[in-house]
């Protein structure tokens, strides 16, 4: 099977390559590195340096492909309050352009990459893929809805045999580089490697669900022989406190450095975690990789890049 992996020089994108060459699969990553790193692209990969706004490119990385993996986005939530049409030409437009392409080449299977976002304050928990969508918090959770609107309107004008949103929940591990950063996991492990203070919002005591990179990767192959439309939200099932993500910390590293109370943050919910019975029936998936364990991992990655 050949498959496109848009954003695949990403900390997720470049995960799920690794694992759909490891399984046997042609993958050709198609990224334009704005965000992305040349050096996260598996070797065994056909590496395409193209825009997801450059339909002709598009087209010909599209060629003999069987499926897209659509993750090309930009993701940092400030940044999208401060140029929120910047978010929606790349992301919302990328999209339309990429599903032009595919329909041109005669693709017709796409998993697309969506976010938990899409749910704003929950009514109530867990989240299920049932849960009512709502109006975002921020620009980049808008344009996840008006990209996932997209994918289905194509797939119900019969454009798509195959058209499968996946929601992530939180996820961390290694490779986790974004300039800046704005994810808590990584700033708290570098704060704490460096021995300098912890920033944190609310006391810690939001709830999210913290998902291993690689558990996630593994979520968009199963999906790859599924037909119609379907959505899968993909997280553990389990809520953590932040404050507890970061005792857990401080119990691998072996001691404590202060930590930095930042008061609130508007837009944050307090509490946001999901139901994984839908994917763990339907897909055969679940996580693996404990809380802990995927702590320790992070952790030996930052430090082996001092």
């Amino acid at each position: 099977m050949k498959i496109l992996v848009t954003g695949g020089a990403g900390f997720i994108g470049s995960q799920v390559t690794k694992q759909l060459l490891d399984k046997g699969c042609e993958v050709v990553v198609y990224d334009n590195l704005s965000r992305g790193s040349r050096e996260l692209v598996d070797p065994r990969a056909n590496f395409v340096e193209g825009s997801v706004l450059d339909k002709e490119e598009l087209t010909k990385a599209l060629q003999r492909v069987d499926a897209v993996i659509h993750m090309a986005a930009f993701i940092i939530v400030p940044e999208s309050v401060e140029k929120p049409d910047l978010y929606w030409e790349n992301n919302v437009g990328g999209t339309k352009v990429l599903l032009e392409a595919m329909r041109q080449v005669g693709v017709n299977k796409i998993v697309f990459s969506s976010s938990a976002t899409v749910y704003g304050d929950p009514d109530k928990l867990p989240l299920t893929e049932r849960s009512p969508i709502k109006k975002a918090a921020n620009p980049y959770g808008q344009t996840k809805i008006e990209m996932e609107k997209l994918i289905q309107t194509e797939s119900d004008k019969g454009g798509l045999e195959s058209a499968i949103i996946l929601r992530y929940f939180n996820p961390y591990g290694p490779n986790e580089l974004h300039q800046p950063e704005t994810h808590a996991i990584p700033n708290f492990i570098k704060s704490a490697l460096a021995k300098k203070s912890i920033p944190l919002y609310w006391k810690g005591e939001q709830v999210r669900d913290f998902i291993y990179v690689e558990d996630l990767a593994t979520a968009h192959i199963a999906p790859l022989s599924l037909e119609g439309f379907q959505i899968f939200n993909v997280g553990t099932g389990e809520g953590t406190k932040v404050i507890d993500i970061v005792k857990k910390i401080f119990d691998l590293v072996g001691y404590e450095v202060p930590i930095q109370d930042l008061g609130d943050r508007p837009g944050d919910v307090s509490a946001n975690y999901t139901s994984a019975e839908k994917i763990e029936k339907g897909l055969g998936w679940k996580a693996e990789v404990s809380l802990e364990e995927g702590l320790r991992r992070t952790i030996e990655f930052f430090k082996s890049l001092h």
